[in-house]
């Protein structure tokens, strides 16, 4: 079983900043797509961010201009950026590694919560 170990969740004001960390097992970093869904409550889980092996990215339309998605092959972790946080932001983030459809790995989650 591949583990990804997620960190950097929080409470945050908005208009503040956070930054999310994915560690994943180095021998599947470097192939894996890695992305962040986020699932709000009563919400269907969403892409928020996406990056390939070859650093493409995609953002949910929702989140571009705000959020970045970045990898460090070095350390086999992805980070996401999150700036100017709104409330509409709050939610619990997922890291994911996606190489097939039998090669699909979750994180355990992190908690974001953006309020005054």
């Amino acid at each position: 079983q591949v583990q990804l170990v997620e960190s950097g969740g929080g409470l945050v004001q908005p208009g503040g900043s956070l930054r999310l960390s994915c560690a994943a097992p180095g021998d599947i970093f470097s192939i894996y797509v890695m992305g962040w869904y986020r699932q709000a409550p009563g919400k269907q889980r969403e892409l928020v961010a996406s990056v390939t092996s070859g650093d493409k990215t995609n953002y949910a339309d929702s989140v571009k201009g705000r959020f970045t998605i970045s990898r460090d092959n070095a350390k086999s972790t992805v980070y996401l950026q999150m700036n100017s946080l709104k409330p509409e932001d709050t939610a619990v983030y997922y890291c994911n590694a996606d190489y097939s459809p039998s090669r699909n790995y979750w994180g355990q989650g992190t908690q974001v919560t953006v309020s005054s």
